[in-house]
C-alpha cells in the first residue's frame, strides 16, 4: 500500500477480522494455540509493515519540509531585488521546483506555503509597480521626442538665417539625446522620423550655404588682386579636403554600428563626410568661376 488511505482501509478490515475472531468459540485444544498464533502473526506483520510505512512517510515529509524551507529562504533573499527579469526567472523556477517536492507534515503545510508565496508575491508586486512606473516615464519621453520632431519640422532652412537654423537644430539635437528611453515598439519608428527630418534640414542648410558662399565669391572676384594666387589657395584647400575625406572614410571602415553609441558615431561621421563633399564641390565651382574670369580677361 502506498497511501495513508490504503493503510487506513486495510486497518479497518483487520480490526473487523479481529472482532469477528473473538465471536468464534474454541478450536480443538491441540490446534487452538497454533491457529491463534498464526492469526496473531498475520496481524502483527500487517501492523509492523504499517508502522514502517508511517515511519518512512514521516521521514520523507520531514525531508520535504526542509527542502521547502530552503526554497522559502531563497525566495526571501530575492524579494527585494530590482534586477526584475533575472529575479523573475529565478523565482519562476523556484515555484516549479516547489511543485516537484512531496507533502510535508499537515501541521506545517499551510505555514510553509504562506511563507513561500508571500516572498514571491512581494517581489512581483514591486516589479509590477516599477514596470508600470517605467512605462509611464517612457510614454512621457515619447511625448517629448515627438515634440522635438514637430519643432524640427517647423524650421525652414531656406528662409531662416543659416546660423540661426543651425544653432536651433543643434540645441534640439542635444535635447533629444538627453531624453531617456521610449516604448520599445515605438523606438525604431520615432528614430527614423527624427533622423529623416534632421537629414532633410542638413541637406537644405548645406545647399543654402553653398549657394550663398558662391554668390558672394562671384560678386567679389573682380575685386581680387591676384586671381592666380587665389586659385592656388583653392587648389591647396581642395587637396587637403580630399585627404580629410579619405581619412574619414578609412575610419568608417573600422567602426561598427552594432551599438547605439557606435551607430550614432557612424551617423555623425557620415554627415561630416557629406558636408566635406559639399564644400569640395563649392571649391571646384569657385575654381571654375576664377578660370572663367581669367578667360574673359
Amino acid at each position: 500500500f502506498t497511501t495513508f488511505q490504503d493503510w487506513e482501509n486495510k486497518t479497518q478490515e483487520i480490526i473487523a477480522l479481529q472482532a469477528k475472531w473473538k465471536t468464534i468459540g474454541y478450536a480443538p485444544q491441540k490446534m487452538n494455540v497454533k491457529i491463534f498464533e498464526r492469526f496473531r502473526a498475520a496481524c502483527d506483520e500487517f501492523f509492523k509493515r504499517k508502522a514502517e510505512f508511517f515511519k518512512s512517510i514521516k521521514e520523507s515529509m520531514a525531508g520535504n519540509l526542509e527542502k521547502k524551507k530552503a526554497l522559502c529562504e531563497k525566495a526571501e533573499t530575492l524579494k527585494e531585488s530590482t534586477d526584475w527579469k533575472a529575479t523573475a526567472d529565478i523565482l519562476s523556477k523556484l515555484q516549479k521546483e516547489w511543485k516537484t517536492i512531496g507533502p510535508v507534515p499537515k501541521k506545517y503545510s499551510d505555514a510553509v506555503w504562506k511563507r513561500f508565496i508571500a516572498a514571491c508575491d512581494y517581489f512581483f508586486e514591486q516589479k509590477n509597480k516599477a514596470t508600470s512606473s517605467q512605462r509611464s516615464v517612457e510614454q512621457e519621453n515619447m511625448v517629448q521626442k515627438k515634440a522635438i520632431i514637430e519643432k524640427l519640422n517647423t524650421i525652414d532652412a531656406q528662409e531662416t538665417p543659416e546660423e540661426d537654423a543651425g544653432n536651433t537644430i543643434r540645441e534640439l539635437m542635444k535635447e533629444w539625446n538627453s531624453i531617456g528611453h521610449v516604448p520599445f515598439k515605438e523606438k525604431d519608428k520615432l528614430y527614423k522620423q527624427y533622423h529623416g527630418v534632421i537629414d532633410k534640414l542638413f541637406d537644405k542648410l548645406n545647399l543654402s550655404a553653398s549657394q550663398k558662399k558662391l554668390s558672394n565669391f562671384k560678386s567679389s572676384i573682380s575685386k581680387e588682386g591676384n586671381l592666380y594666387r587665389e586659385r592656388e589657395k583653392l587648389v591647396r584647400a581642395y587637396e587637403n579636403m580630399k585627404n580629410e575625406i579619405q581619412t574619414y572614410e578609412n575610419n568608417l571602415g573600422f567602426l561598427t554600428s552594432s551599438s547605439k553609441k557606435g551607430s550614432s558615431l557612424v551617423t555623425e561621421m557620415n554627415r561630416k563626410v557629406e558636408k566635406l563633399k559639399a564644400d569640395l564641390e563649392l571649391i571646384l565651382k569657385k575654381i571654375e568661376v576664377i578660370d572663367q574670369s581669367m578667360k574673359d580677361e
